[in-house]
């Protein structure tokens, strides 16, 4: 048989590839802390870092170490059995949280599902059967089925009909519409205390408050989707942490495992309700993730580091808010290392283009809606770094 021909409409660097996103021609071969370098050579200051992923930068060494030596011991012994490096980060887990139990797997789609899952076990036990969960407008829980339903992204609930059922939506901020929301169904509150495909909508510390009340009164879990946020992204070791409540359940993937599949689903004794064969997954809690992710979080949830986070973040607030004035922007906002810029008109895309195109070196940001762009460095990123982010970013800006 002789090869398929690839036709010029189809040539270029992903002709091989399902179109599942709009990617530029770039290929990029190496990655050092906050640089990317790509197949010509060209050096990329990276504000993306794989969506929040790269908690320590690109290639850190702390992680590739962690790799070699596990490699060398234990990739894979099943998840039926125990292994020392998931039975490390579990408790390491447990002993900086609020939470009693942990389970591991490989996506944030994946542990918010585990979630919904051990929810209506809870709620078949303990509620009579209740299984319905609340969740936000505007909220982005992953890509699943289940939780499109759960997302509050316009159009997510009619792209793949029919969708799974039994989700409710409230607005965000606003605890009169959660009350509403409320049924004898009801068995849960999935929140994102930072909305980041939303464009980084920060909850309201009093509204996080009044939920955490009015579940408890309601006899309701309340999840905490902090896939995103968790492992020092906000400048603590969890978001909720910042807004003075406990939640019941939390997952956690991008940041605890610095770039590689590693996620967590986490809950307090009196929900740890799963029974043997509920729950499981090939990769979940494998020695070889699971000794990256220790090592991330011994290195990110140190006192020293969360405080140099929050100096550095302060640091690019700053910049950013000075150009806001500059270049008449409408406004910078953000927590921790998670932020955004609000543009005065639907020009996101462009400017991504723009900063990605600059000479001699290249800036990476993303673009969540048209009008916003956001901003996820590298924990580690450098003060000087950030300064030249900001300059290349105001010279984006001038060519929009």
């Amino acid at each position: 048989m002789s090869p398929r021909q690839t036709s010029p409409a189809t040539a270029g660097p992903g002709h091989a590839l399902i179109d599942i996103t709009t990617r530029p021609p770039t290929v990029f071969v190496e990655g050092q802390g906050s640089w990317l370098t790509d197949e010509s050579g060209k050096c990329y200051l990276d504000l993306v870092q794989g969506w929040a992923v790269n908690s320590l930068g690109h290639s850190p060494p702390v992680i590739a170490q962690a790799l070699a030596r596990q490699a060398g011991r234990l990739l894979n012994a099943s998840p039926a059995f125990h292994n020392r490096p998931m039975l490390d980060l579990a408790q390491r887990l447990v002993g900086l949280s609020c939470f009693d139990r942990v389970w591991f797997g490989s996506s944030g789609s994946e542990v918010n599902e585990a979630a919904l899952k051990l929810a209506r076990r809870w709620g078949r036990r303990m509620r009579g059967g209740a299984h319905e969960v609340i969740a936000f407008d505007s909220a982005f829980h992953g890509r699943t089925l289940a939780m499109m339903s759960a997302s509050g992204k316009p159009g997510w609930d009619s792209l793949f009909a029919p969708m799974p059922t039994g989700f409710a939506k409230a607005r965000y901020n606003d605890i009169t519409s959660v009350e509403r929301a409320i049924t004898p169904a009801s068995v849960a509150v999935m929140i994102e205390l930072v909305q980041g495909e939303a464009g980084v909508n920060l909850a309201d510390p009093g509204f996080v408050r009044e939920l955490r009340a009015l579940t408890t009164e309601r006899q309701l879990l309340l999840i905490a989707d902090e896939v995103q946020t968790g492992i020092g992204r906000c400048g603590e070791a969890f978001a909720y942490e910042l807004f003075g409540i406990e939640p019941d359940v939390m997952t956690l993937t991008k940041g605890i495992g610095g770039g590689v599949p590693l996620a967590a689903l986490l809950c307090k004794e009196s929900f740890n309700c799963f029974e043997p064969g509920d729950q499981g997954g090939t990769y979940g809690g494998n020695p070889l993730m699971a000794a990256v992710g220790l090592a991330v979080v011994d290195t990110v949830c140190q006192p020293v580091f969360l405080a140099q986070v929050r100096q550095r973040a302060a640091f690019l607030a700053r910049g950013l808010q000075a150009i806001v004035h500059e270049h008449g922007l409408v406004a910078e906002r953000g927590v921790g290392l998670l932020r955004a810029l609000a543009l005065p008109g639907d020009t996101a895309a462009q400017v991504v283009a723009a900063a990605r195109e600059l000479q001699p070196t290249g800036l990476l940001l993303n673009a969540p809606r048209p009008h916003l762009l956001r901003l996820m460095p590298a924990l580690t990123i450098t003060e000087a770094e950030i300064g030249q982010a900001l300059a290349l970013l105001r010279q984006a800006l001038r060519v929009v």
